[in-house]
């Protein structure tokens, strides 16, 4: 059944620009999203449609954002659409939140979703944090965000990364020199992030002075990490020796972030895994928090989404591609 609603924005100028997207892109958007029609004149709008009320809550998430100067795209409307969906009760707020830092290029690094959102305020909490979900939910890099924001508000006096290297395993040699060439390109995708939020250079001077490491995890062993920021990526193939090696590493003034896929286990028994038993063991610590993103929380790519969940569908069903 259609209901009609009508909203007035009092909004400035450019805040209504803002709000209505270049050429009116963003009421085009709401518009397919919700199967309504918008009418805007003189900043009233009047929605008509099957989700009309759901189409009106996206509206005045989008114009208090607006009001307080928060440039939304089009990746962000789609994310708060799809949450409105999915709970039409749900405080958009945490989505159209303040950065948590600005890139090199200018854009703004902050939680895209309800479930990152979640993850963000575990991370601004908790001295040690496991997050788990599929690929391109942003566990690594808001993560990587929030380390770098820390070193930078001199919270912490470096910000230390590590991941398993597990194709390598032990036989990459004895010298430093000859491991860490061998094992760059696995710790390549850190080193990315790094140079998009800091730039290239300033990432390699922050290296250079040791405020940031990136290091294989076996490089952890017989250390302390006392004022700094640590993060374990791809923990889901650490063997639970290593992940209780790792955990005890933890120092005075420092937190720990742990994030992996747990469908994506590489160890020869996918049961051994490491950072599923320390979740469990690990379980209502205080100071100890455990976050599962899913297909919903994808912010890459629209296409990464389908493939997650196409993928989640087949488990599902019990088959896998190929069989």
């Amino acid at each position: 059944m259609a209901q009609t609603r009508e909203l007035t924005l009092e909004l400035d100028h450019q805040q209504l620009a803002a709000v209505f997207g270049q050429q009116d892109a963003n009421l085009r958007l709401i518009e397919d999203m919700f199967a309504t029609t918008i009418v805007a004149r003189d900043g009233a709008l009047k929605v008509q449609g099957r989700e009309a009320d759901k189409a009106v809550q996206l509206l005045e998430s989008l114009a208090e954002a607006a009001r307080q100067g928060q440039a939304i795209s089009e990746a962000d409307l789609r994310h708060a659409g799809r949450a409105i969906k999915r709970d039409a009760g749900r405080d958009l707020g945490v989505l159209f939140s303040e950065s948590i830092l600005t890139s090199k290029r200018g854009a703004r690094i902050r939680p895209r979703t309800a479930g990152q959102a979640r993850y963000v305020q575990a991370l601004a909490r908790s001295e040690l944090v496991f997050c788990i979900g599929p690929a391109g939910t942003g566990k690594s890099y808001l993560a990587l965000a929030m380390g770098v924001a820390a070193l930078r508000d001199k919270r912490v006096g470096r910000l230390v990364l590590t991941k398993p290297v597990v194709e390598a395993g032990e036989r990459l040699g004895y010298l430093p020199g000859a491991l860490l060439e061998k094992v760059d390109p696995y710790m390549r995708p850190l080193y990315d992030a790094l140079d998009e939020m800091l730039g290239a250079e300033r990432t390699q001077r922050y290296i250079e002075r040791r405020a940031i490491e990136v290091a294989p995890l076996a490089y952890m062993r017989g250390r302390t990490l006392n004022d700094a920021f640590i993060l374990l990526d791809e923990a889901q193939n650490t063997t639970r020796q290593q992940m209780k090696m790792f955990l005890t590493r933890l120092g005075f003034g420092s937190q720990m972030v742990v994030t992996g896929d747990i469908t994506q286990v590489d160890l020869p028994d996918p049961r051994a895994s490491g950072m599923t038993a320390a979740m469990k063991i690990l379980a209502g610590l205080r100071g100890v928090e455990s976050v599962e993103l899913a297909a919903d929380d994808v912010v890459r790519h629209k296409l990464v989404q389908e493939i997650v969940e196409a993928y989640d569908r087949a488990a599902s069903q019990g088959s896998e591609a190929g069989d």
